[in-house]
């Protein structure tokens, strides 16, 4: 047992960096993700001892490290760490906090600070974090004796990964981690969730059984293999009806007999009314906050109108907006322990599932809107539901998809057949630039797997300078962008708002090719359907030949905004 670990460990005098550093390893720390700041010289000092057991994935900005964490966490299960210097560094990490926060994903956040001695001054850089993180933080504290470092650090793991997971963060003065002490190290955290009660499972049962249009739920975070491969397995015995929310997609083999879509922006009308006509609701997981609701609008607010049985590890989420005839404050794995005892007869509800199913396979189908733009063009255009089946078809079943926010991401989300979990990274705060960092953390902690990241031309550009990272780290995602010029979710809203009147959402691109081929990556520009299949084909040789990671920038259409309605379509329709 190693002396970061060990109970018998006795007291080292040691400056903070280096207990800090130790009091990572202790957690099992393995990955770090930052941007390196003189504020804590002293951690990146202890941290190069370390080095054989962590590893220190240096970024290009902090913005694209905290989606790493982010990403880091959700594809891994355990708390992803970010590690920013005071000031300019924090308030660019605050984004991948927001979204790890709205995201429900374990993190924690350590902040160089100012030194104490200069506190209360408005020093260089000075922010006063337990104030400016706390709204979007479970918790913001911080560390002024070196000597509690190991305590404070332990209870960060803990509060990130018990209840509704989250974000917490630690700040760390300069003076204090340069100071000494004689202290002990931590056993690592141990992860917390409640289970049900036998009563309460009782009457999901009774409720169950008496229901004839039953509809599961699935979303949240805490979940793991284990406990999905026995969801599947309980949805699938008793054949119920089952969707997963906004971009948590992965939680239920989309091949499932029993998955019948995804619940968010730009629903399956089909699947909406199925919904809506259901008489009990199992909710497992998700906060049913405004994108999984349509706006608070799928279900009525504050009572639903049909039952709602609502299972969250967070027990300040049950009841928050909907009233529940039944609240499960569990984890995902103690619910879905004791939910394979629960029986009923799925006879009732069997033609209700096989026409959600068959809704959900004609909502894969292409759609028209491609014809539309090339009959206004009057030539054929680049097809975007034949770019994702040939992505589909050429990339393995478990190929991790990293997508950020932007029409774009439509096209993913709904002709994608997600696999088992840990296939989909998203972020359900919608932050864009999101995809790319994900797509990076995600080649370099898995890179025996085929890692795809699907961007807008606008995504891309926020954190494109994160090709450094995977450029320096060997990460190789195949990235592909979606170049139609335009912010095209906030085209969309002026055209739907104000038709005709178009402000602030053209753009001015660089050379993709060129930007990619000048960090060391492959890249292609294509425009046509032959030539995506051609430079697919070049890209993954670069990929699986070469490790390098490979861009392919596709030139589409701005007409073809969403697969549903054009640009035009939707301004004609509001202009009347």
């Amino acid at each position: 047992m190693s002396r970061a670990t060990s109970p018998q460990n006795p007291a080292m005098t040691r400056h903070g960096g280096q207990i800090l550093a130790d009091a990572l390893a202790a957690h099992g720390v393995d990955t770090i993700f930052g941007v390196p700041g003189e504020s804590y010289l002293a951690v990146l000092e202890g941290l190069y001892h370390r080095q054989r057991e962590m590893r220190y994935v240096i970024c290009r900005q902090e913005g694209g490290a905290g989606f790493m964490a982010d990403a880091y966490a959700k594809l891994t299960g355990k708390p992803g760490v970010l590690m920013v210097t005071r000031g300019p560094g924090a308030t660019n990490g605050s984004i991948g906090i927001h979204t790890a926060h709205q995201d429900s994903t374990p993190m924690v956040v350590l902040i160089g600070q100012v030194g104490s001695d200069m506190m209360d001054r408005d020093a260089f850089q000075e922010i006063d974090y337990r104030r400016f993180l706390s709204p979007i933080t479970k918790w913001s504290a911080q560390i002024d004796q070196v000597e509690r470092i190991p305590e404070y650090v332990a209870q960060a793991f803990q509060r990130a990964t018990s209840g509704r997971m989250g974000p917490v963060a630690l700040a760390l003065p300069e003076n204090m981690l340069t100071a000494t002490a004689n202290t002990i190290d931590t056993q690592a955290y141990r992860d917390v969730a409640p289970s049900p009660g036998p009563a309460q499972m009782e009457e999901l049962a009774r409720r169950l059984q008496a229901a004839e249009r039953p509809v599961v739920l699935l979303g949240g975070s805490g979940w793991d293999r284990d406990s999905c491969d026995r969801l599947a397995a309980w949805v699938g015995r008793l054949g119920l009806p089952t969707a997963c929310v906004f971009r948590r997609q992965d939680l239920l083999d989309n091949a499932h007999r029993c998955y019948i879509g995804d619940v968010g922006i730009g629903i399956n009308p089909a699947l909406a009314e199925h919904l809506r006509s259901a008489d009990l609701v199992l909710a497992i997981g998700p906060r049913l906050g405004e994108m999984t609701t349509g706006g608070y609008t799928l279900f009525d607010v504050p009572v639903p109108q049909m039952p709602l049985i609502h299972v969250h590890p967070g027990i300040e989420e049950l009841g928050r907006v909907y009233q529940p005839v039944l609240a499960i404050n569990a984890g995902m794995a103690q619910f879905v322990r004791a939910l394979e005892a629960v029986q009923a007869d799925g006879s009732r509800w069997a033609g209700r599932l096989s026409a959600a199913r068959a809704a959900f396979e004609q909502w894969q189908q292409r759609p028209s809107v491609i014809d539309a733009v090339a009959a206004m063009r009057k030539q054929p255009v680049l097809d975007l539901w034949r770019v994702m089946q040939r992505l589909r078809e050429r990339l393995p079943a478990d190929t991790i998809l990293a997508n950020g926010a932007g029409n774009f991401a439509t096209w993913g989300h709904r002709f994608w057949r997600y696999g088992p979990i840990r296939t989909q990274l998203a972020p359900t705060s919608g932050a864009m630039g999101y995809g790319l960092p994900a797509a990076v953390a995600a080649s370099i902690v898995a890179p025996d797997r085929t890692v795809l990241c699907l961007a807008g031309d606008g995504d891309f550009m926020m954190t494109s300078q994160e090709l450094a990272t995977a450029a320096a780290h060997g990460a190789k995602p195949l990235v592909v962008i979606f170049n139609n010029g335009i912010f095209g979710t906030i085209r969309m809203h002026q055209e739907r708002e104000y038709p005709g009147n178009v402000l602030g959402t053209g753009l001015v691109n660089p050379d993709f090719v060129r930007f990619a081929e000048s960090f060391g990556g492959f890249g292609v520009r294509i425009a046509s359907n032959d030539e995506f299949d051609q430079g697919l084909e070049a890209a993954l040789t670069a990929i699986e030949d070469e490790g390098r990671f490979a861009v392919i920038e596709m030139v589409v259409d701005p007409q073809m905004i969403s697969p549903g309605r054009t640009l035009d379509q939707i301004a004609a329709t509001n202009a009347r």
